[in-house]
């Protein structure tokens, strides 16, 4: 896997451990020449983790729309920055350059990234490992919910099953690296993938 792209916050939280494992998945990103795509900010979870790349000599694009430039404080120190005209165009955006999703930690605009990725992904119109970094436990009462609606009859479980997730950075690295697609939807043409 060449690159991924990673949704977290642009705020800090109160858990410094997600700051910490942030910077040391950028490094590992790094280490491993695995380009980081992201929103661009320098501040919060997401400046942490673009930092721990750039400290490496990773190569760190980051992708934000016109109007977030100021109010997101933006990395001056990328390897590439793009900027676009709106979100939409901005998540394309990420979804071409990366052959991977994981989501930190983060808010409204972090979920909504990520469960946009994995709606295509069960949709077939991508193949790419979706993964979470459960930092603490971050996500254990998502998780759940999302059993919840397996449990309900509104998820499948091979489309639950799609989600990578691992507390550990090796870890989840390790299972997008081998991981094969689950599911193509049946209405989808497997020649046309």
């Amino acid at each position: 896997m060449n690159s991924i792209v990673v949704f977290c916050g642009s705020s800090e939280g109160i858990d410094p451990l997600i700051l910490d494992k942030a910077y040391s998945l950028g490094k590992e990103m790094a280490e491993r020449s695995v380009k980081l795509v992201y929103g661009a900010a320098r501040i919060g979870v997401m400046g942490k983790l673009a930092q721990g790349a750039l400290d490496y000599s990773g190569n760190v694009i980051g992708i934000i729309p016109d109007f977030l430039k100021l109010k997101e404080v933006f990395h001056t120190g990328l390897t590439k920055l793009i900027v676009t005209e709106n979100m939409h165009e901005r998540k394309l955006k990420m979804h071409e350059l990366s052959e991977g999703v994981i989501m930190l930690p983060g808010g409204y605009g972090t979920l909504e990234e990520f469960f946009e990725m994995l709606t295509w992904a069960q949709l077939g119109l991508h193949h790419k490992p979706i993964g979470i970094l459960n930092i603490n436990g971050f996500y254990n009462s998502l998780m759940s919910m999302l059993k919840t609606m397996v449990d309900q009859g509104f998820v499948k479980q091979e489309n639950y099953d799609m989600i990578l997730i691992d507390h550990s950075i090796h870890g989840l690295l390790d299972k997008m690296t081998h991981y094969h697609p689950l599911h193509v939807p049946k209405w989808i043409n497997k020649d046309q993938l």
